[in-house]
């Protein structure tokens, strides 16, 4: 394959754009202003709200930050693509949306992997939890979900800065690993280190999820009723998160393994459901499974219900 001098990279995974512009872009609006509104409204709440300045919470916050981040390093650039003409971006600007995607989605799993923890201590070690679950733990835990993906990311981003392009054409509507596609080899030292990093920030802190519910099942099995209730309160809107963000990750990674074989409409549904559901669904699960959380809501926006009450 010839070597290419690209400067800017194609976004050839969108489907019928100069026949459906419009129609997508009044969706994609649509669908980023309820992530941006749904998240920051819970965020707020959890900043203003004293009793919510637990660790758990803390954590809730920042997953939801993340969601809003996450979604605004796609969403502006998308809706500007579907009133474009072209739909191209810069090879820089891919590097850094790709950076700040795979930070996110990184740190997301690390973050879970916090919050499983401290359901463990609260719930198996409910004496020590204060000791152990500290301003400083919470601190620490939060710079180490942030800080460590966005190392070993930005190394891969560097790797990738690097090697030369055969192609110009991303298939794809945003900047994912299908980069590494448009590489003309595939580099020993970028595949090694990603899966290293797979391993680090994704299967690890899955391994870590899986064995401390694993610890809390058993030990509310053997407890009564009322610590049965709340560790189904607490823990089932986080396991459900864990399963989602779980499968559109794999859907993220079956889509740069199998992106040549797939047609363009299937890939780009597959695409739309990586930016669609998690950044959603977080506040969903939370706004209405945590109970804290959903008695707040229930202040802010039915005010005189609850006065009648």
């Amino acid at each position: 394959m010839d070597e290419l001098n690209v400067t800017y990279i194609t976004l050839g995974g969108h489907v019928e754009v100069n026949k459906y512009r419009y129609v997508y872009f009044f969706i994609m609006f649509i669908v980023y202003t309820l992530i941006i509104c749904s998240n920051s409204i819970i965020l707020c709440l959890i900043w203003v709200h004293q009793n919510l300045h637990e660790p758990m919470y803390i954590f809730i916050a920042a997953l939801l930050l993340n969601s809003v981040v996450y979604s605004t390093n796609i969403y502006p650039k998308l809706l500007i693509d579907l009133l474009s003409e072209k739909q191209i971006i810069s090879y820089s600007a891919c590097l850094f949306q790709f950076q700040i995607f795979y930070t996110l989605c990184s740190s997301e799993f690390l973050l879970l992997s916090a919050m499983a923890y401290d359901r463990y201590v609260s719930i198996c070690k409910p004496l020590q939890y204060h000791n152990i679950m500290r301003k400083t733990t919470v601190s620490v835990f939060l710079l180490f979900a942030w800080l460590v993906p966005a190392c070993h990311v930005a190394v891969l981003t560097i790797l990738s800065a690097e090697t030369k392009l055969c192609d110009s054409t991303l298939k794809g509507i945003f900047c994912n690993n299908s980069i590494y596609k448009l590489q003309c080899v595939t580099s020993r030292v970028i595949t090694i280190h990603g899966v290293v990093s797979l391993i680090d920030l994704s299967i690890l802190p899955m391994l870590f999820i899986i064995f401390t519910y694993t610890k809390i099942f058993i030990v509310t099995y053997r407890s009564c009723k009322e610590v049965r209730k709340k560790a189904a309160e607490t823990c089932l809107p986080h396991l459900m998160v864990l399963i989602s963000f779980s499968i559109l990750c794999a859907y993220d990674i079956s889509i740069a393994r199998v992106e040549s074989n797939f047609p363009k409409t299937a890939r780009l549904i597959m695409m739309l459901q990586i930016i669609l559901y998690n950044s959603l669904f977080n506040p969903l699960i939370y706004g209405l499974k945590m109970k804290e959380i959903s008695k707040h809501l229930k202040r802010l926006f039915c005010p005189a219900k609850l006065k009648i009450n």
